[in-house]
Parts: structure tokens; C-alpha cells; sequence
């Protein structure tokens, strides 16, 4: 049988997920009759809730006798870990764009990885259907896109199609019959060349591993493409480190293949295809695994490095233990690096005392769905402002520097450039407008002015404005960056919070916390609305007298909270503050509970 390896790159929520599964429903993966999830592909509980992709997933569909693999790949730089280390595994990639939007900057990320690699890419403008599609600009776009990330002339005479995944057909022109996806599945036939490998069919057998996983039945497997040779079930093998050390030699006790949307077992993995083996041990990804005669690794694509760290601690609130039973550092420090070895763009270090770990990645965002991987696992946790990652060459001091692409209404442009270029020292690269009554801003600006400030953007645009960002260059750094402007209001007893005493407190600032919740001494329950943090009683009661009874005036009405999500919350924190994460529970503390400890802290600082 034909074999075709293909990627689908995309920015995020540019439809890559929702076309796969369209793919699958027409190259008859599915029976009519079977049940399957929207958006079949994103399986984890997050990704549906987010509706982002942050693992890639393989699948495969036949077509007029041809096997096609395709790989949903992750449009978030942050899980970029993944995106490069793929790219290695396929023959040609489709690039979807949305044919309103044009390309953004996820798009440009894994593009001009795959176009280093030599990938002739086949674009798709999505959602022609939509009204404010213009698909004739965002063709105009990707051409320049190309050329800027310096594309060879063959990259550059790239096949298009005109596509509605939702509606679920693809044509090469806008007249098109708009039928079905046949066309795409013909291009792809037609343009992606077949995997050099299946030459390579009689050499020793040699597999780069590109992913990582665990299956409870059958243990560690690892995920990639076959670059010579066969296997069949049962055979030795051995797994090369990058450098060519030998790390383990294992039997293979199970072949998985793609088929649809499930794995299947096969009795023998040919070349070219992508496939799972399982009963390794100790090897990982980025390791060769190969036969014994192999003395040679092949070569693994660098990892990004890490660009913020996090500090990981326990929970030493007097609330911890009420919600998790996840508590001991022992247990976080094997979670972390089970994660660790999962995930090749996170590293974790161990700080003096043992009770905290530095946990380094590539931002805000993979951070975030981390934590909340691991408090859905019943993990509680103290988690520390995000630091950036300097640098040290030739003596000077280098900071990472990001691009940030707005799109923002004509009359918020002013006020979002005064806090970029402003307040967070990012330079202004390019402003134009952007269809009706839109501007789009490119900014370079540092990553230490980005944390936080998603909040403040989506205040200042009145919530319009759509903000995204990828990680530029590195850059001498640009100097101090003030934090937060306001101080907070701190708790100073434990109990229950009182309707009453809010109620009072309210012309302080703006609350974090209603009544009826247990608070803690140094716990934060508030902004102040100057820039002094403040300590509170959030329990006084009303004083009670015969001349008022306790019935009188009695309905206080509260302002609703504000309920910080997961990332706003670390966003949020200062260096002498922390996150207390539980299951349930995201709460702001300070990082020295006690009044006094705090202001001899203070004082050393």
C-alpha cells in the first residue's frame, strides 16, 4: 500500500482539529452509526475546555488505496516542545489559515520550522464562507509570510485549496462544486512525496523516538517514524542516546499502528509508516532505537530552551491537606519528574531544603494546564511568581524578548501602545490597519513585561482587543519593569468571612473572596485601591445593642467577587506573595504568614 506522512500545522482556532475530523468522517473511519466526540482529536479533558490542542495526536485515513498518516500538531508556542521534534516525522504539512484573519503568530512559529526542514507546504484558507473572510489578502499574506521566513523557490510555488471545515468540503477554487474534501485528499496524494524510508526497507532496523507516553496495560511506549529496515513482535532491540551512548536493550512486546482514530496491533512495523513500540524501560525521546548490529544514533532536533521558571512548593497554609491528598513533597517531586521526562521542554531542579522545585518551561500557558493537570489529580501546591530566564554571553546579560501581534479597535490603539512601549519597554515594529475600524500593533517586547498583562489588555480594549504572542530572540536587558501598581488587602485572623465586615470593606478595594469563606491570617482577600498593602478583619461582626436588635438592616448587599482563574492569579502575585492551589480552590497568600515575619522580611530585602 501508498504511503503518505503528513502534518497540519495552524494558529490556534484556526479549525486544524475540526478539519481532521471531517477527514476522518469521509475517508470512512468512522461507521454511520458510530458515536464520536466533536473535535475528535482533542481526547484531554483540558483541551476540550480550553479548545486548544496541547499534545499532538496521530491518525490515519486510507484513501484510493493510499495510507495517509496525519499528525495534529499543537499551535501554541508554548507546547512548541512537540511541534519540531514531529515536523521530523512527516514528508509535506498542510498550513490551514483562516481566510479572515490571514496568518498569525503561532503559524509563523511551526512554519518556519517546517520550511528549515525542507517541507513543501500545502496551504488551506479556511472558513471562506464566513463573512468577513478575505481569502485573495490572506493568499497575498502567506506568500510574504514565506518569503520573510526564507523560503526556497520550490517552498514558494505552494499548491491552495479553499476550504469549510466545518461545512466539510476543500476546492481549488472558490467556485468549486463545495461537495466534499476529495480534493484535498487528491493534492496530498499528489504533492507529498512518498517517505524516502520504504528504500531503505532492507537496512538494519532504526526508529527516532518523538513522543512519550504511558499505557496503563502495556507500560512506557514510545512514538515515531521507521527510518529503515522492519520489525517484527518479539525481536531485541537496543536504544542510542543523542550522543550515541547505549541505554538500555529491550525486547519488543507490542507493534501499535494508526488506524482511524484507534491504535491497532500489527505483527511487523515497515519503514516510512509511524508506529508505537512498547517494553522499553529507560529510553525516551530524542533516543535511537535500533538493532544491536547499529552503533550510530541518528540525529534529534535541540529543544527550544526554557524561557520562564515557576517554583513548585507544598502547601504549608493552615487550610492544607482540607481538599487534596496529594501533599508531601516527595510525591510533587515524583510528579514533576514523571512530567519532566514526559514533556522535553520542561526541566525541574531541586532548591536547598527540599521542600520547593524550580520547574522551567516555555510559558504562562504550559504552566498553567500543568497545575491544573496536577490539582485535578488531587495535588495541593504553592506556586511562586513566574521568573524569566537571563542569559550570560560575551559578559552582557540577555533577556528573551517576544512578539506580541494585536488586534485591537481603532480607539483602544493609543492606550495599548502607552502600556507596551511604555510601562513594559517593548519597541513598536509595525502598526496597519486591520479591516473595519481595526489596527493591527506588532510589538517586540520583553517576556518580563508580558507576565500579567493579559488581564490589563483585555481591561483596556474593554475586553475587544485579541492578543498573541511567540517567543522573538533574545536581547540585552531593557532594565527594571514596575509590577503591579496596587497593594492588597491581607487578612489578619482565621475564620469564616463575614457579609457584614466585607460589606465595610468594600470602599477599600475590590474583594477576591463572598462571605462564608474560611480565611487564614496572611491570606489575601482583596486589591487595595492604593499602593499600600493593607491588613483587614474581614470577621468583625455588627455590635449588637438593645437599641438595634439583630434583626434591623440586616441585608447587606455584597459586590460579587472577582474570581481570578488559575493563570490570572499567578500573573497576579508578587515576589513576596504565592498561589495556594488546591482541587477545589485557588487562593493568594502571602509568602510569610505572620505580620512580624513580614516586615522583618521586609526589612532584609
Amino acid at each position: 500500500m501508498d504511503l503518505r506522512n503528513i502534518a497540519i500545522i495552524a494558529h490556534v482556532d484556526h479549525g486544524k482539529t475540526t478539519l481532521v475530523d471531517e477527514l476522518l468522517k469521509q475517508s470512512g473511519a468512522f461507521r454511520e452509526n458510530q458515536a464520536v466526540a466533536e473535535r475528535a482529536m482533542d481526547s484531554n479533558d483540558i483541551e476540550r475546555e480550553r479548545g486548544i490542542t496541547i499534545l499532538a495526536k496521530c491518525t490515519s485515513v486510507e484513501w484510493k488505496g493510499t495510507r495517509i498518516n496525519i499528525v495534529d500538531t499543537p499551535g501554541h508556542a508554548d507546547f512548541g516542545g512537540e511541534v519540531e521534534r514531529i515536523l521530523n516525522m512527516v514528508d509535506g504539512v498542510v498550513l490551514l489559515v483562516d481566510a479572515a484573519e490571514g496568518p498569525m503568530p503561532q503559524t509563523k512559529f511551526v512554519t518556519s520550522k517546517a520550511l528549515a526542514l525542507g517541507l513543501r507546504p500545502i496551504v488551506v484558507l479556511n472558513k471562506v464562507d464566513k463573512p468577513d473572510a478575505e481569502p485573495d489578502r490572506a493568499l497575498n499574506e502567506v506568500f510574504d509570510l514565506f518569503a520573510n521566513l526564507g523560503a526556497d523557490d520550490q517552498q514558494l510555488d505552494f499548491p491552495h485549496l479553499y476550504a469549510s471545515g466545518r461545512a466539510g468540503w476543500a476546492d481549488d477554487s472558490l467556485e468549486g462544486p463545495r461537495k466534499d474534501l476529495s480534493a484535498l485528499f487528491d493534492m496530498v496524494v499528489r504533492h507529498v512525496p512518498a517517505p524516502a524510508q520504504i528504500a531503505r526497507a532492507n537496512e538494519p532496523f532504526r526508529m527516532l523516538a518523538t513522543t512519550l507516553s504511558a499505557d496503563p496495560f502495556i507500560g512506557r511506549i514510545l512514538t515515531g517514524r521507521v527510518e529503515s529496515g522492519t520489525l517484527k513482535v518479539g525481536e531485541t532491540l537496543k536504544a542510542l542516546s543523542r550522543t550515541g551512548e547505549r541505554i538500555e536493550q529491550f525486547r519488543v512486546t507490542k507493534i501499535l499502528a494508526f488506524r482511524g482514530l484507534a491504535q491497532q496491533a500489527v505483527d511487523e512495523a515497515q519503514a516510512g509508516d509511524i508506529v508505537t513500540l512498547a517494553g522499553m524501560t529507560k529510553a525516551t525521546v530524542a533516543d535511537t532505537l535500533c538493532a544491536t548490529e547499529v552503533d550510530a544514533a541518528l540525529p534529534a532536533q535541540p529543544i527550544d530552551p526554557p524561557t520562564i521558571s515557576v517554583t513548585f512548593g507544598i502547601n504549608d497554609s493552615p487550610l492544607a491537606g482540607k481538599d487534596g491528598n496529594k501533599v508531601q513533597s516527595r510525591v510533587i517531586r515524583e510528579r514533576l519528574m514523571k512530567e519532566a521526562e514526559m514533556n522535553v521542554a520542561i526541566r525541574v531542579e531541586d532548591t536547598p531544603g527540599g521542600e520547593a522545585f524550580i520547574v522551567s518551561g516555555r510559558g504562562e500557558l504550559q504552566m498553567g494546564v500543568l497545575i491544573e493537570n496536577m490539582r485535578r489529580e488531587g495535588f495541593e501546591l504553592s506556586i511562586s511568581r513566574p521568573r524569566v530566564i537571563m542569559r550570560e554571553e560575551n559578559g552582557e546579560r540577555l533577556e528573551p524578548i517576544e512578539e506580541a501581534i494585536i488586534d485591537v479597535d481603532d480607539e483602544y490603539t493609543g492606550a495599548v501602545i502607552d502600556k507596551l512601549t511604555g510601562e513594559r519597554k517593548g519597541d513598536l515594529v509595525e502598526m496597519r490597519p486591520a479591516g473595519a475600524g481595526k489596527t493591527r500593533i506588532v510589538a517586540h517586547v520583553p517576556s518580563r513585561g508580558l507576565i500579567g498583562y493579559h488581564g490589563q489588555f483585555l481591561t483596556d480594549t474593554r475586553g475587544t482587543g485579541v492578543l498573541n504572542r511567540i517567543f522573538h530572540g533574545w536581547a540585552p536587558y531593557k532594565g527594571a519593569i514596575q509590577g503591579r501598581r496596587e497593594g492588597v488587602l491581607i487578612s489578619m485572623e482565621n475564620g469564616v468571612s463575614v457579609a457584614y465586615a466585607l460589606w465595610n470593606l468594600e470602599e477599600r478595594g475590590r474583594l477576591f473572596i463572598g462571605a462564608q469563606e474560611q480565611i487564614y491570617e496572611g491570606m489575601i482577600i482583596g486589591e487595595h485601591s492604593r499602593d499600600n498593602d493593607l491588613e483587614v478583619n474581614p470577621l468583625k461582626g455588627k455590635k449588637l445593642t438593645n437599641v438595634r436588635a439583630s434583626g434591623t438592616d440586616e441585608a447587606v448587599r455584597l459586590t460579587p467577587p472577582v474570581r481570578l482563574s488559575l493563570e490570572q492569579a499567578i500573573a497576579y502575585v508578587q515576589d513576596d506573595e504565592l498561589v495556594e492551589v488546591t482541587p477545589k480552590i485557588v487562593r493568594l497568600r502571602k509568602r510569610f504568614l505572620d505580620p512580624h515575619e513580614r516586615k522583618r522580611q521586609a526589612k532584609v530585602a
